[in-house]
C-alpha cells in the first residue's frame, strides 16, 4: 500500500510517495498484548520466587560446633560446606560456647568419617561418606532433627 509522506530534510519540507505498512490489528488488541506480557512476567517472578524459596528453608535453631583438634579435614573446607548446606550451624574455636564437637577425619579419595560428640563426651552420631558435602549434609540433618 502506498501513501503520501511528508518529511523534513536539511531544513526543507519534502513530499513524496512511500510504501507504508498497514497494521490491521485493532489498537485495543495491541494494548491487551501489553497487559498479557505484564501478567506473564508477574507470574514468572512469582513462580521463581516460590521455587527459589523452597530450597533455602532452614529448619534448625542456631548451633555452634567446635572442630576436634585431631581432625584431618581442613577447617576451611568444613566451614565452606556448612555455610552452603547448613547456614544455621556456626563453626567456633571456643569450646565453652559450643553446643557440640565435630570430629572430621578423611581425605578426598579415602572417604570422610564425621562424628558428633556431646558436651559430656558422649558420641551421638557418626557417618561415613565418599564426598565431604554428603558428610556435612548428614551431620546437618542430624543436628536439625535433634530436639
Amino acid at each position: 500500500m502506498y501513501g503520501e509522506v511528508f518529511a523534513v530534510t536539511e531544513g526543507r519540507l519534502a513530499r513524496g510517495r512511500a510504501f507504508i505498512l498497514y497494521d490491521s490489528r485493532p489498537k485495543s488488541r495491541a494494548e491487551g498484548d501489553q497487559a498479557v506480557k505484564k501478567l506473564i512476567v508477574v507470574l514468572a517472578i512469582l513462580m521463581f520466587s516460590g521455587v527459589a524459596g523452597a530450597g533455602s528453608e532452614v529448619s534448625g535453631k542456631p548451633l555452634k560446633l567446635v572442630i576436634e583438634r585431631h581432625s584431618t579435614v581442613p577447617v576451611v573446607e568444613i566451614v565452606k560446606n556448612f555455610s552452603d548446606k547448613c547456614p544455621n550451624v556456626t563453626i567456633t574455636t571456643n569450646l565453652e560456647h559450643s553446643d557440640y564437637m565435630l570430629q572430621a577425619l578423611g581425605w578426598p579419595g579415602d572417604g570422610y568419617h564425621f562424628m558428633i560428640i556431646a558436651k559430656g563426651g558422649d558420641s551421638l552420631y557418626a557417618t561415613k561418606t565418599v564426598l565431604l558435602s554428603n558428610a556435612v549434609k548428614d551431620v546437618c540433618h542430624f543436628l536439625n532433627t535433634r530436639p
